[in-house]
Order: structure tokens, then C-alpha cells, then sequence
């Protein structure tokens, strides 16, 4: 068999990819998949697109029958990566004429292929040029890379064990393209009978069932204000609130809509003179910190008992109000409002568990012709909150453990408990009116003439107006998921913008303490019509081709769907995200709405859990059984990749867990990496490539501090060959200290992150690893996973120590320091010693501007204390030290357009400076020094803008390497 090495085996300009994967990851964006419904973890559309894309294209060395000389090969690579950068742009994303030159690319090699295996026994099955291999991902989840399988033209299947992910996923690639180019029904449109062919013309993709999703959407939301618009009623501003309220004149005897309502949880004082007080647990006052709109709430202390009112202006204790009634930084504990009295942790726990915690109204927002407004609480607002009734509510128990959620320990045992009753009461009105609009959308259709060609149901495979009308109602399930996501007591109140922060600000649920209540009818973020805008928005943007698509409930570990497809996947990270725990926070509404639609997808109360692929102890009795659990599970998974993938096409596997626990340098290897590497290697692959692709949010919630990744690792992955050799340890320490460094300066070239090198070597190490059918110890005992990680740790750090002859000697003298003292002071003795052997002087050190000096005592000076008008072209005794320090300091306290301007008068000696960036942030990392480690980073990160901004200012300053 003919197997030609393909473009993700040799090169990717990864520059292109990462820059367009963080900027599709920097805010939400109309016509996104995340906003159809929310999945944690998702991979960016532009990675996923590029690396599939690179999966099928030939590299243009696999044929030198028609590129001859290495020239030709480089120009036709170079030629690929131009469409690449294309097609990894977001505004490219539906752009016909670039996906489809990418298709041809696909169709071109896949054809190539075919003509070379024509004679292979199995050619008829596996090599016919008229059709290309299905993709298929078995970890599928959000559902980013089977939608961009399909949008280069491949028949895409998914499959996931969580019904939350295959409902998604149905959503993207399964459901649209059913009913592509087909126009709406619902009466606005002209009748069907009488303008068919107008519409098949007109109606693109998606766009008509995107239509009616709209439509239906906003009949929903009528039809709610009817049933439970008295439990949101408006307020009206009377004489007497203007007289308190000198800003509220101008609204006097209108009725406004109040679009939101703010609560604070509330427990019994635990001072005995107010025990029978309901005590606030407010982590803030303030309301509103936008400049010259400062609002905040007042506590008003009346005899044994308080009441709320809204102030305007700047508090006259700003740093009171901020903090609310919490007492420390810890965010856990309280002050009873009334005597000052501590309300310690436990105690609110107690009280928590014992059902004795309740809210209390402390503030309302509501909406003007000329903006927001906030107004205080009312008795009557509060009485009619809490006088709903909701009905048939979903009893679904909360997990009694769970990873990323300890919301069980404030009493909290049902899913519903994290709703207030009129939020229970909303989330329940708009799941039965998804079940009336499939009445109501079959009356419009058949009123318009519409056929009835197929009365099959959607889950049956049906194509007429039963399933069409499912189909709408799928969607508007996903607008439930979204209200569910703001519509909650776990939401915040973002005091800066005026909005609210949905439940999952992070791949968790955080107890929150004080909260938000939005109005469902009202426009506001998160409410029902603006959810239904993003919804639709995302299915009008699907594939206009009527590509197939398949999802379905299967264990990765047991499926055969793979067979003979392509494969590129996503698994879970050992332990880091508890997907089913946290996506039972959706599957209950939407079972509660879509059961009858797809039974055998919502068939169980709760998510499937006991066969889940994470490490989760407390679900499996001990640390150690997990372990085996996700080994022995993930092994049997990857096994069923190797033996059932497209023995043309390698498979590319996305992994994102953070490969140290504790100092990487020190050879510590994480459990997670470890035990996923097992399986990989265990199913028999080898591993031909590894890339570093930024797939993880800057500025998320958890940022350095946690230690979090800004990239994935893509594994690159092969059958491994039957007659693959055996290595001794000492064979494979001595491949490593040869190909490591090599690939470690294109690694650093590319531009990775120094927070994700030590992940990102992983893979060139692992690389060499795979290649041996074993590797043997001095007693010929296999040298396992966790040793051959450590062996790559400690050759990264050497090979990293060895870049050091690069630098000048004040740089190498303040490297050695550096790791010893960082900024602090230290001995004048011991700094000339050192200096000595680094061939330079503390005197000289201190004349080149990066060393203070003075009553014996030496220290580096730190990028603040730096000069802010020192000028590199007339520097005597520049140093790649004073350079790194220099540009951090311009960095964050100018700009990256300060740092571009200082770069540009630094040329080509800037490179230098970058490279240093990476030995200091290791040295950083094994030190525990965050705040140091972040600068470094972060100006690495910033390179590639830098660079920009510099050739922007036409100063000639070198291109950058844009591949890797």
C-alpha cells in the first residue's frame, strides 16, 4: 500500500493557524458555534479546519515524480500555506470560493493516492477516487471538528457517550443539511404551492430553518408573556422615589420594564440579639463603576431590621461598599450587617444544609428611553418573585461529588435548587411551548399548502413536516440551554459593562453569593429573544452543500464507526473537566423538552456517567482505579482508532493537560500525560508529528497563577510499523540530545508560548520514543512512559542551558544570578566570584545598566527601574539582558506599539531577546516565581504583533519565520 506522507507530517505555518485560533477565541462572535449551545473546552474552528485540511493534502515530497528538485517541493509547501492562512480566517469560515479551493486541494491528493494504490487487494473498498473517506471524531463534544470535516466537503460522523454532545452535534452536521436550500413555513413567507422554485433559489443552506427558528422564537415569547407575564410585571416611578431620587424626576408616572432584579443569599445572624434576622451575604454594593454613573447600594439600619436603597454618585467609603458585607479576601466569609458580628464559613454551610439560607432583594434595574437605571427594592417586587409556582420541574439529583463543583455543600442536592421559583417557573413555560410549536408550525405548513412527502419522525431519519417541525423545536431547545446559562441564581452582576455573567464563566460551577435575576421577556442579556438571535444566527451559517452528516450515542472505547475513516479527535484530559457532572446542568431541560423527539438519546434521568473516560476517584473508589480506569479505557479507545482508521491518513489527537505537576526541569510528570500517552502507545501508534496550537482563551478566568495552557498539543499519529526496532536507554538519551534541540529552536521559532514548552516538547520527544518497538533498561526491563517524560524534561532544560553560549557574558552572569537571587539582594563577594568565571565584572555590569551596586551588596535591577529614555543604538555595552528587560518594561507600561518602536532600533539583535525570554520563564517556573514568569511570557506572546507593528513603521525590521 502507498501511503504518502502527508502536510501535517512535515510542516503547518502555525504562526497563521495560532493567530487566527486566538482571535476566534477573544470574544463571542454572531454566527459561532459555542453560541448555539455552550460546550466546554471547545477547539477552535480555524485549528480544526487547518489541521484536517493538513491531514488529507499531500506533502509535496511524497511525490517527486511531479516535484523534482527540493525547490519545487518548497514552492508548491509555500503555495499550501497561502491557502491555509486563507482558510483559517474566520471571515473565510463560509467563503465558497476559499473552502472550495480547499476541497480541490483534498480531491487532488485523495485522486494521487488512488491512481498509486489501483492495484491494492482492498482497492475497490478503500481507494475509490469519485468518493472521498467519511471523517469521523469518537470524542466529538462540541462538535468543532466534525463541522469543519464537513465544510471541506467530507461525509462527517460524530459520536460522544454524553447526549448533551450528541444533540449538538446533531444540531451542526446532521439536522441542516436535511433540510438545506428548503425556504420557512411559517405565514409570514408566501405559500409554498404557489412560489417553490423562487424559494429554492433563493433560500441558502440553512437559511430558511434559521428563519423559522426566528419566527417561532418570537411566537414563544408572546405566547409566554401570556401565561407568566404578571410574575414580571413594570414598575412605576412615583412623586415620592423622585423625591429621594432627584435623577429619577424625569421618569415620574411612567411605567418602566425592570429587566433585572439583584439578590443577595441570606442567613440567620448568628449574633444571638439578631438571631432572627435574615442577614445579607453581599460580596459588593456597588452597582454600576462606569465613570459618572457610579451607583451603589445603601443598607439602611432601621431598629432591629434593615432596608435597601439605591444611592447615585461615588460612595462616601468606596472601599466599604466594594467589599460588601464580606469580612477578609477570601470571598467565604461575613459580617452580620446589623452588629458586625463574623459569620464564619462553617456556620453558612450549616445554615445552608439545613435549609435555613434565603435571598433577599437589594436592588432592580430597569430600562429607560435614555439607558438603565437602578431603583430600589420594593415589598411588593420581592412578594411576586417569590410567588411563583412552577410546575413539572425536572427532580434530577445533583451528583453528591463531582469534579469542578462543591455546590452540594450549601444544601444544594437537585439541579432545580440552583433556581429560583420564577426562574423554575420561566424555564418551564418555554420548554412546553416547544412542544405547542410543533403544533403550531404543522397547522401554519398545511395551511400554506406545504406537502406532507415523508411522515417519518426527525430520529427516524424523516425529511417531510413532522421532521422538519422537530427540527425547529431542536434549536429553540438550544435557546433554552442558553436561557438556563444566564437564567440561574449562580449568574453575577458585572458592575463594569452592566451585564451578566452566565454560570459557566469557567469549566466549573462557583457558588455565588449574591446574584442576578434576569427578565426573560425583556431585552437583556440572556434573555429568551436574544437567545434565539444567536441561535439562529449560528444555523443560518452552516454548510450551504447537503453534505451528510451522522451523530450518535456511542463509547469510544466499544464504537465502530471509525472504519475506514478519517480521525482526527479530541479526548478528555484525565481529570480536569467533569463533563457529564457539569452537562446535567442542560440535559435536564433539554430531556425535559426533546424526549419525545429523540427517546433514545434522553433515555436516562442524568447523563451517563459510570463509563465516562475521566479520572474521577470519588466515582471509582480510590486515585489508583481511577487511573486504571481511564488507562485501560482510553487504551481501548485509541486501540480502536488504530485498528479501524483510513490506513492512508494519519490521526491527529488534540491533548491539553498540563504535563508537569509540579517543576517540569525536575522531571515530574504528570499522572494525566502519562497514563494518555500509555494508551496512544499501548494501541500500537507511533508518533510521526507534533504541533502546538494556541486552542485555549487568554485572559480566562484561570489564568498563570493555575498554571493554565494557552495550547494543545496535536498528536500526529501512525500505526507503528510490525518490524519497528528495539532501542537501549542509552540509544534513546542519545536520539533525544540529537533531535530535541532541533526541534525545541522550531518550536521556539514558531513562536511558542513559554508556558507551553515544556507541553510542546512532549511531542518531538514522544516522537523518538514511538519509533522502538520498546526501549530497554540496563537490566532489559521496558523503560516506561513516566521515565521516557522525564528523560524529554531534563533534555529540554539542557538543551535550553546550552542556548546560553549565545548570549553575551553579562547575560550569562545575570542568567546564574538570576536563578540563585532573581531580583533580591546578594552578597558583592559572591556576584565578582561568579562574574569572574563568566568572564565580566560587577563594575562593569553596573556601567552596562542592568546591575545596582552599593554597601557590599548587589542586585539586578528590575524592567521598572530601568531607564525610560535609554536609546540600544547608542548603548556601549548592550546586553540581550538590558534588551528582554527593557522591551517588558515598554510593554506593560506602554504598549506593544511602545515595544515595536523599541524593537525596531533594536533590528535583528530583538531575536536575541526572545530567545532569552524562554530560559528565563523555566527558570521562573522552577523557582515559583509567577509574577516574573508572566512578564516573560507575555512578551512572547506579544512577539508576533511586535513584529508587526515594527515592519508597519518601515524601519526594515526582518521578517519573522511563518512556519514551523
Amino acid at each position: 500500500m502507498t501511503t504518502p506522507k502527508k502536510l501535517i507530517e512535515v510542516a503547518l505555518p502555525l504562526e497563521a493557524i495560532n493567530k487566527a485560533a486566538k482571535e476566534e477565541k477573544a470574544v463571542p462572535r454572531r454566527g459561532h458555534p459555542q453560541t448555539l449551545h455552550y460546550w466546554w473546552a471547545r477547539r477552535p474552528l480555524a485549528a480544526a479546519r487547518a489541521v484536517i485540511f493538513a491531514q488529507m493534502v499531500d506533502d509535496p515530497s511524497a511525490h517527486p515524480e511531479i516535484f523534482k528538485t527540493e525547490a519545487a517541493q518548497e514552492a508548491e509547501r509555500q503555495r499550501l500555506f497561502r491557502l491555509i492562512e486563507e482558510l483559517v480566517l474566520w471571515e473565510n469560515t463560509t467563503n465558497e470560493d476559499v473552502l472550495q479551493q480547499a476541497r480541490n486541494e483534498i480531491v487532488r491528493s485523495w485522486r494521487l493516492t488512488c491512481a498509486a494504490n489501483a492495484h491494492h487487494p482492498r482497492a475497490a473498498e478503500l481507494f475509490n477516487p469519485d468518493k472521498l473517506p467519511a471523517f469521523h471524531d469518537p470524542f466529538a463534544g462540541g462538535g468543532a471538528l466534525p463541522l469543519e470535516a464537513q465544510r471541506l466537503g467530507l461525509e462527517s460522523y460524530a459520536s460522544d457517550l454524553n447526549p448533551v454532545a450528541v444533540l449538538i452535534n446533531k444540531a451542526m452536521i446532521e439536522i441542516p443539511p436535511k433540510f438545506a436550500g428548503q425556504p420557512p413555513v411559517h405565514p409570514k413567507t408566501l405559500k409554498v404551492s404557489e412560489t417553490f422554485r423562487v424559494f429554492e433559489e433563493e433560500w441558502r443552506g440553512a437559511q430558511g430553518l434559521a428563519e423559522d427558528v426566528r419566527y417561532y422564537g418570537q411566537w414563544m415569547r408572546d405566547e409566554a408573556e401570556k401565561r407568566i407575564g404578571h410574575l414580571y410585571p413594570k414598575i412605576e416611578v412615583t412623586a415620592e422615589m423622585a423625591q429621594e431620587r432627584p435623577d429619577l424626576k424625569q421618569y415620574v408616572g411612567q411605567k418602566l420594564a425592570v429587566i433585572a432584579w439583584l439578590w443577595a443569599r441570606t442567613v440567620k445572624s448568628p449574633n444571638p440579639a439578631f438571631a432572627q434576622i435574615d442577614v445579607p451575604l453581599a460580596t459588593t454594593f456597588m452597582l454600576s463603576t462606569n465613570r459618572g454613573k457610579e451607583t451603589y447600594v445603601h443598607p439602611v439600619i432601621e431598629g432591629n431590621g434593615y432596608r435597601f436603597t439605591i444611592e447615585v454618585g461615588t460612595p462616601p467609603n468606596v472601599e466599604t461598599t466594594k467589599k460588601g458585607t464580606k469580612n477578609g479576601s477570601d470571598g467565604r466569609t461575613f459580617l452580620c450587617l446589623l452588629s458586625g458580628t463574623p459569620i464564619p464559613f462553617e456556620y453558612l454551610r450549616a445554615e445552608a444544609k439545613a435549609g435555613r439560607m434565603g435571598s433577599r432583594l437589594m436592588a432592580m434595574v430597569a430600562e429607560t428611553e435614555r439607558g438603565r437605571v437602578y431603583l430600589s427594592p420594593t415589598p411588593e417586587m420581592e412578594s411576586i418573585a417569590f410567588s411563583a409556582k412552577p410546575q413539572n420541574v425536572p427532580e434530577t439529583d445533583l451528583p453528591k461529588k463531582a469534579l469542578g463543583f462543591r455546590i452540594q455543600e450549601y444544601g444544594m442536592t437537585q439541579w432545580r435548587d440552583l433556581f429560583t421559583t420564577r426562574q423554575l417557573t420561566a424555564m418551564t413555560t418555554f420548554s412546553d411551548l416547544i412542544e405547542n410549536v410543533i403544533e403550531q408550525l404543522q397547522r401554519d405548513a398545511l395551511n400554506a399548502g406545504w406537502p406532507e412527502r415523508d411522515p417519518r419522525s426527525l430520529s427516524a431519519g424523516g425529511t417531510g413536516l413532522t421532521a422538519y417541525s422537530q427540527a425547529v423545536s431542536v434549536y429553540l431547545a438550544c435557546a433554552l440551554s442558553r436561557l438556563a446559562s444566564y437564567n440561574n441564581t449562580i449568574c453575577h452582576w458585572n458592575m463594569k459593562g452592566g451585564s451578566v455573567g452566565q454560570i459557566f464563566a469557567r469549566q466549573a460551577i462557583s457558588m455565588s453569593w449574591d446574584f442576578i435575576e434576569v427578565n426573560p421577556l425583556e431585552k437583556m442579556s440572556g434573555n429568551w429573544a436574544g437567545g434565539i438571535e444567536w441561535v439562529s444566527d449560528v444555523l443560518g451559517e452552516f454548510v450551504s452543500e447537503t453534505v451528510m452528516g451522522i451523530a450518535q450515542q456511542l463509547d469510544a472505547s466499544r464504537q465502530e464507526m471509525s472504519s475506514g475513516k478519517i480521525i482526527s479527535t479530541d479526548p478528555p484530559y484525565y481529570d480536569n473537566i467533569g463533563y457529564a457532572d457539569l452537562s446535567d446542568f442542560f440535559y435536564i431541560w433539554l430531556r425535559r423538552s426533546l424526549k419525545s423527539i429523540y427517546p433514545e438519546i434522553f433515555a436516562t434521568l442524568a447523563v451517563p456517567k459510570a463509563e465516562e473516560l475521566i479520572a474521577t476517584p470519588f466515582r471509582h473508589g480510590s486515585k489508583e482505579k481511577a487511573e486504571k480506569f481511564f488507562l485501560d479505557g482510553m487504551t481501548q479507545a485509541m486501540h480502536r482508532l488504530a485498528d479501524q482508521a483510513h490506513p492512508v491518513f494519519p490521526v491527529a489527537i488534540y491533548y491539553a493537560f498540563k504535563q508537569s505537576e509540579n517543576d517540569a526541569s525536575e522531571g515530574a510528570a504528570s499522572t494525566g500525560w502519562e497514563t494518555f500517552l500509555d494508551a496512544v502507545i499501548h494501541a500500537g501508534f507511533s508518533i510521526t508529528g507534533t504541533w502546538p496550537i494556541r486552542t485555549e482563551r487568554e485572559g480566562r478566568p484561570r489564568g498563570f497563577e493555575s498554571n493554565a495552557l494557552a495550547s494543545s498539543v496535536v498528536l500526529v499519529c501512525r500505526r507503528r510499523i510490525n518490524d519497528a526496532p528495539t532501542a537501549t536507554r542509552r540509544e534513546f538519551i542519545t536520539a533525544l540530545k540529537s533531535e530535541l534541540p532541533v526541534a525545541l529552536a522550531n518550536l521556539q521559532r514558531g513562536n511558542i508560548a513559554p508556558v507551553d514548552l515544556a507541553q510542546a516538547a512532549i511531542g518531538p520527544g514522544m516522537a523518538v520514543y514511538t519509533r522502538y518497538a520498546k526501549v530497554l533498561d540496563a537490566e532489559g526491563k521496558p523503560v516506561p512512559v513516566r521515565e521516557a517524560l522525564s528523560l524529554i524534561n531534563q533534555t529540554l532544560d539542557e538543551a535550553l542551558a546550552e542556548q546560553e553560549g549565545d548570549f553575551d557574558a553579562d547575560s550569562r552572569w545575570a542568567l546564574a544570578w538570576f536563578e540563585q537571587s532573581g531580583f533580591d539582594e546578594g552578597e558583592y563577594g559572591v556576584a565578582e566570584t561568579l562574574s569572574k568565571a563568566k568572564n565580566t565584572s560587577v563594575a562593569g555590569m553596573v556601567e552596562a545598566g542592568i546591575l545596582a551596586s552599593s554597601r557590599g551588596k548587589v542586585r539586578l535591577l528590575k524592567p521598572n527601574e530601568l531607564p525610560d529614555d535609554w536609546d540600544p543604538t547608542s548603548d556601549a555595552r548592550l546586553t540581550a539582558w538590558e534588551m528582554v528587560h527593557q522591551l517588558i518594561r515598554v510593554l506593560e507600561g506602554d504598549s506593544e506599539r511602545g515595544a515595536a518602536a523599541l524593537a525596531a532600533q533594536l533590528g535583528s539583535r530583538a531575536e536575541t531577546a526572545r530567545e532569552l525570554c524562554y530560559r528565563l520563564y523555566m527558570l521562573c517556573e522552577r523557582k515559583k516565581r509567577n509574577a516574573e514568569a508572566l512578564s516573560y511570557n507575555g512578551l512572547v506572546q506579544s512577539w508576533p504583533e511586535i513584529m508587526r507593528l515594527a515592519q508597519e513603521s518601515g524601519t526594515g525590521q526582518p521578517e519573522q519565520p511563518k512556519l514551523l
